[in-house]
């Protein structure tokens, strides 16, 4: 199996992501495959003295930006390391894909180059988010400002695969972000949704307020991707303000301070509890190909746990499942 990984896509690469790339051959079996600048990635290699037998360098001459527009720098700049992934994949010749780098670029990439899983309307990214004593997922997370009732029905399916086989939710319960629990609430299209959700075989529980998302209500939370993308970065934003209070809070005094030694194990737990790097990338799910969109401000640590998690993804056929779902119900779907 191999794993190729954008080396020049994101806010710290080369080097976070070569460092990541190298920590995670400790964890995985698979290859992996850096794609990129070749002097720059040997470059970084050369600063590790470990056996770099399963590290495959794959030579590229162009990079995407977060500046270049999606369509046009796929379509452009064919020898960028992030359309050299996508096509590899396409090719079967690797079996996964990540990357830091511009969003809107792999999304329209993956959807140009490897195109959607047949009965597939919308991809989906599914961005694992924190819960209480737990992890859920919340998909979409901004690949889709507008869907239709039957792409939340879509989210909600490969959310619960890959809640499931991935991550290990037993039966996940998925719910419907809105602003109200009462099944009458919201737009058109999440009330039409709702009808497809209730109508399904799948553990649906209900509507879930925004409020009631953190506790775990359930574990898949659906929602179009300007909502879901909203939802995530309020997230984000609140418990990084909340640690910063925090620290602040302890740095008062003397006596503030040992309170803050007595209790720092409890929020060093909370901390790595609230740490995407934790879990390194969301999937984009309902493509043809295991592509994995990391932060875009990754450390070497989240490079290593997308690695470390598509490979899990792979092995778990969650593409697979997802394909023989829309088959066995299309009707459900349309």
């Amino acid at each position: 199996m191999i794993i190729a990984i954008d080396a020049m896509g994101g806010d710290h690469a080369p080097q976070e992501t070569v460092k990541g790339a190298v920590e995670a051959l400790k964890y995985v079996k698979s290859d992996l495959m850096l794609i990129g600048d070749e002097y720059k990635i040997r470059k970084e290699l050369d600063n590790y003295k470990v056996d770099l037998s399963r590290v495959i360098i794959e030579a590229t001459t162009e990079v995407i930006t977060n500046d270049d527009k999606p369509v046009v720098a796929i379509k452009r700049k064919k020898d960028s390391s992030m359309v050299r992934g996508l096509d590899l994949l396409k090719k079967n010749e690797i079996d996964g894909f990540i990357s830091a780098g511009n969003t809107g670029a792999l999304l329209a990439g993956a959807l140009l180059r490897t195109g959607r899983i047949r009965g597939i309307d919308r991809p989906a990214i599914a961005s694992v988010f924190p819960m209480d004593n737990k992890m859920g997922i919340l998909t979409d997370a901004g690949a889709n400002a507008d869907v239709k009732s039957r792409n939340l029905l879509e989210f909600a399916v490969m959310g619960s695969y890959y809640g499931e086989f991935v991550l290990g939710i037993e039966s996940p319960k998925v719910g419907l972000a809105n602003i109200g629990a009462e099944k009458g609430k919201g737009t058109v299209v999440v009330q039409e949704a709702y009808d497809l959700l209730e109508k399904s075989d799948l553990n649906f529980i209900g509507n879930v307020e925004g409020r009631d998302i953190p506790f775990g209500v359930a574990d898949i939370v659906v929602a179009d991707g300007f909502t879901g993308n909203i939802i995530l970065k309020l997230t984000e934003g609140v418990a990084k303000t909340f640690s910063n209070n925090i620290k602040s809070v302890f740095k008062k005094n003397v006596f503030s301070l040992l309170a803050g030694v007595m209790v720092k194990k409890g929020f060093d737990d909370f901390k790595k509890k609230m740490d995407y790097t934790e879990y390194g990338g969301a999937p984009l799910l309902g493509v043809k190909g295991a592509v994995i969109k990391a932060h875009g401000s990754s450390n070497a640590k989240a490079m290593m746990n997308a690695v470390r998690y598509t490979e899990k993804y792979i092995q778990s056929g969650v593409i697979e499942k997802i394909q023989n779902y829309v088959q066995d119900r299309s009707g459900e779907i349309e």
